[in-house]
């Protein structure tokens, strides 16, 4: 059934955050607590774009994105429908910071290098940025629950990654330090792989050497398009899983 009322949504015009990111992480909240239920139908784009204030292409984008993640199916001249009632925040773009934390198992972190470099071939290939460019360099290990978990290798284009401080990075996610500072990262690239332990990682994570390690190599844009991290994770692998939602296109 057509949703039986419009509900109000909270956003804020003075944040660098998205529109449309707003806009879907409120319809987002209405069904997580109730006030939209499995089987409900939007109502329609113009009714709501109007009602929230926001263009029709801010809604369509914000709806393309909880399609995407499997909570809405939309059907030509049928509707926009909520098939799903389970809200799973990993499936959105997140950290491994962000997850540990949803999953209440409290990350910490070491930075073990935070400097500024110059790109080889291959980085420069995958942030877009002309051979020879500085970009910063970090290398974190990542803790849950206090056991190490994870080696994280980023690469960060310029200017995104240089208001970046250890400090910053010790306390919190990447991803959350980049919002603070008005980049908000919109989608990635994502490859994941294993290998088994090597005698540098093996030392890095207090594992054995010829231990399983799963390997995620993730190209980061913002919501402009631009390409501003590419990340190479290093994960004990008896101790993380992949949890993956698909959905029909």
């Amino acid at each position: 059934m057509i949703s039986p009322e419009i509900f109000e949504i909270e956003l804020d015009r003075s944040t660098p955050m998205p529109l449309y990111y707003q806009v879907a992480r409120e319809i987002e909240r209405a069904i997580s607590d109730g006030r939209l239920s499995k089987g409900d139908y939007l109502q329609s784009e113009l009714v709501l774009a109007d009602t929230w204030q926001v263009s029709r292409l801010t809604l369509r984008r914000a709806i393309q994105e909880l399609v995407g993640s499997g909570l809405l199916v939309r059907r030509k001249g049928v509707g926009t429908r909520i098939v799903n009632d389970e809200v799973r925040p990993p499936t959105r773009l997140s950290s491994i910071w962000d997850e540990l934390t949803e999953q209440d198992r409290s990350p910490t972190t070491t930075v073990l290098a935070h400097e500024q470099i110059v790109a080889d071939d291959a980085i420069a290939e995958q942030l877009a940025v002309a051979r020879g460019s500085e970009v910063i360099y970090l290398e974190r290990c990542r803790y849950a629950d206090g056991r190490r978990l994870a080696i994280m290798r980023s690469w960060l284009s310029l200017p995104a990654g240089s208001a970046l401080t250890t400090a910053q990075l010790t306390a919190t996610g990447l991803y959350r330090s980049l919002r603070e500072r008005g980049t908000w990262p919109h989608s990635a690239r994502r490859n994941v792989s294993a290998r088994i332990a090597g005698p540098v990682d093996a030392a890095l994570l207090g594992i054995g050497i010829g231990a399983p390690l799963l390997i995620v190599a993730s190209t980061m844009q913002d919501h402009s398009g631009a390409r501003v991290e590419y990340t190479e994770q290093v994960l004990d692998a008896t101790r993380y899983t992949m949890d993956f939602n698909v959905v029909e296109c």
